[in-house]
């Protein structure tokens, strides 16, 4: 399998010295970047899903909700502001379907640019707005469970797969689905992670506190046979689906402001700003139940972590995958 061309990320040698000045920084640089973008179970304090409880090991609270509107943004930075990549027209897409749309922001949008399309964006919890394009819909679905058959449900021309990261305990079943919904000639696009943070020029040590809660979000993430780290075998999994023109793109993403490049400094700053409001959501559900923490101990060990990821001589970075196909015309 042809890996993709990675990218070289220069440092940024102009940032200001102390840690607390670069959280201030960071914190106002996202501020400004965010700005232009029934019956649960609650657990150590935050909210999870209801619907099917326990199959998604992460909050779907407001806290949440705005993370997830933070990583949007993050999303829309590293496609270059292209809400998708296949090679599909106004005139060619007609239905859409988001699996896991989360708060439903980029089924929003792609409501909002293709008013002529039908968008269907399905998820665990109805925690979407109420207020969307008459062309857009919501709909609580298990997008595991069996999906409609072609003769009860019209076939879509794109179905959009992004940031599934420990959520799917089968990806090659749900890759099958994918293939299997569309029409001939359609296309799937998957966008996602390998969240396991690394530096090209040793500068983050082995006992970094981010690195070290990455570990144990594999470590208890493959537990339960849902992977934080789909990103690199997407590819694999599309072809193995019967997908043709499949196409590869890597895109490296820091952690952080550290890097010179303004689009890599303020996708840097996205994606560390929302791990700092995320850090709980990663960890409080998913340490307690599965690695057998208390509440005590991952808060505890969130303070280490935070301290670690406000250091900016750590020049942390992310691989994130995308991977779009077609399905065979018939």
């Amino acid at each position: 399998m042809a890996v993709p061309t990675q990218e070289t990320i220069e440092v940024d040698e102009t940032l200001r010295e102390t840690d607390s000045a670069y959280h201030s920084d960071l914190r106002s640089y996202t501020t400004s970047i965010a700005s232009s973008v029934e019956a649960y179970p609650w657990l150590h304090g935050r909210r999870f899903h209801a619907y099917k409880e326990g199959s998604y090991q992460f909050p779907n609270d407001e806290k949440e909700q705005d993370r997830l509107d933070l990583v949007h943004a993050l999303h829309s930075i590293i496609k270059d502001d292209k809400l998708f990549f296949a090679p599909l027209t106004a005139n060619s897409l007609k239905r859409v379907l988001d699996v896991g749309t989360g708060t439903g922001l980029w089924a929003i949008c792609v409501g909002e640019e293709f008013p002529n399309a039908t968008v269907v964006g399905n998820d665990f919890s109805p925690i979407q707005p109420r207020w969307v394009p008459p062309n857009v819909l919501f709909e609580v679905d298990d997008v595991e469970a069996e999906w409609p058959a072609a003769s009860v449900r019209e076939p879509f021309d794109l179905i959009h797969v992004r940031y599934m990261a420990g959520s799917i305990q089968d990806w090659p079943r749900l890759l099958r689905n994918c293939y299997d919904g569309l029409a001939p000639g359609g296309w799937v696009e998957c966008s996602d992670w390998d969240l396991l943070p690394y530096s090209t020029d040793a500068s983050m040590p082995e006992d970094d506190a981010v690195l070290r809660l990455h570990q144990y979000l594999v470590e208890a993430t493959d537990k339960l046979g849902r992977t934080v780290r789909p990103g690199p075998n997407l590819e694999e999994w599309v072809k193995d689906a019967g997908f043709v023109n499949v196409k590869h793109e890597l895109r490296v993403v820091p952690f952080g402001m550290w890097a010179k490049n303004e689009k890599h400094k303020k996708a840097g700053a996205v994606n560390q700003m929302q791990f700092m409001e995320g850090m709980e959501a990663f960890t409080i559900g998913l340490f307690t139940r599965t690695l057998g923490w208390t509440a005590d101990e991952v808060r505890v060990f969130l303070e280490e972590v935070k301290k670690d990821a406000l250091k900016k001589d750590r020049h942390r970075q992310f691989n994130f995958h995308v991977v779009y196909a077609q399905r065979p015309q018939e």
